[in-house]
């Protein structure tokens, strides 16, 4: 049994409007089916059987459309941002309750991420941090990078203000530790980037470079680059 993981899917996706102005992206039909139900597949596919889901708007419709998770094989439990936007890493830290044990993996809600997430556990556990990225060498590729990598340590990351030297992408998946949550303050909008900052800054983040590419459907671009790929598997 694997590390239990939480989906990040509150968010509005403006830039896919107006596909997303009735349905929250999660939703959005890849290659014959919601686009969270390809998530799931893989996640149980790797022997996940305990999934969070971080929902905002619209999230009752992705509620309805999992239900409990039995349909897949696994448990699925909802937790939702309530009135006041949380922001990735506010979300989290309402969701830990939810999550059993100790320590979780972390996955974008628009990441399609086909690799060995048992591998990425064992690296993580092997580590002793607090956290785990997972980046990739994107050199710019397949959208902006954002981590400075070298030796197998992750230098710096930065979404807002990326340098040359970064070559690195954050990935879309992540592990932590509960503990990582500890001074984030409840009911307030914290990014998740803040939080991979402060870890980096204390020595305790380990990286973990993954070979193949990510897809996503965060762009109309990468949407139809997923369903081109999804609708070939």
């Amino acid at each position: 049994m694997s590390l239990p993981l939480a989906i990040l899917a509150g968010g509005k996706a403006t830039r896919l409007y107006p596909l997303t102005e009735t349905i929250p992206k999660s939703l959005v039909d890849v290659a014959g089916k919601p686009f969270i139900c390809h998530q799931v597949e893989l996640l149980r596919r790797n022997r996940i059987t305990h999934i969070v889901i971080c929902l905002g708007f619209l999230g009752e419709k992705v509620e309805a459309a999992l239900g409990d998770g039995t349909k897949f094989g696994l448990r699925i439990d909802y937790v939702h941002d309530g009135p006041t936007l949380l922001g990735t890493g506010g979300a989290l830290k309402r969701a830990l309750p939810a999550v059993a044990g100790d320590a979780f993996f972390v996955l974008y809600g628009d990441s399609f991420l086909d690799i060995d997430y048992a591998r990425v556990e064992k690296e993580f556990q092997a580590s002793g941090k607090t956290g785990l990225m997972t980046v990739f060498r994107n050199s710019g590729q397949f959208d902006r990078s954002n981590v400075l990598f070298e030796n197998g340590q992750i230098v710096r990351y930065d979404k807002k203000n990326p340098t040359a030297d970064m070559l690195y992408i954050d990935y879309g998946l992540g592990a932590f530790q509960k503990s990582a949550f500890d001074d984030v303050p409840e009911g307030k909008y914290v990014d998740l980037a803040e939080i991979y900052q402060d870890l980096i800054s204390q020595g305790e983040l380990a990286g973990f470079e993954v070979r193949q590419r990510f897809y996503e459907i965060g762009s109309p671009e990468g949407l139809a680059e997923t369903r081109n790929y999804l609708t070939g598997r």
